[in-house]
């Protein structure tokens, strides 16, 4: 089910992109990025579709994840 992120009070949109960030260790290279540029990365690519905020049922979990792999994370055992 996906999670519009317009919908979500801003603190708890917050908190989730942090936790997110924290938790996926995205490498960017030899610089440092801060965790509030990490974090409006990620806000950035909701804002323009190109991620969404998934909730799954089955996992009892909540997940960001790019629009073009949506597909794969509803149904990972599916072929393309």
């Amino acid at each position: 089910m996906i999670i519009p992120w317009q919908e979500l009070d801003p603190d708890t949109l917050n908190n989730l992109l942090e936790h997110f960030v924290l938790q996926e260790g995205t490498e960017y290279g030899e610089q440092d990025v801060s965790l509030t540029d990490k974090v409006d990365d990620v806000r950035k690519q909701l804002q323009q579709g190109s991620a969404v905020i998934v909730y799954s049922e089955l996992h009892e979990s909540i997940n960001i994840v790019p629009l073009e792999s949506l597909h794969r994370y509803a149904a990972p055992d599916m072929p393309e």
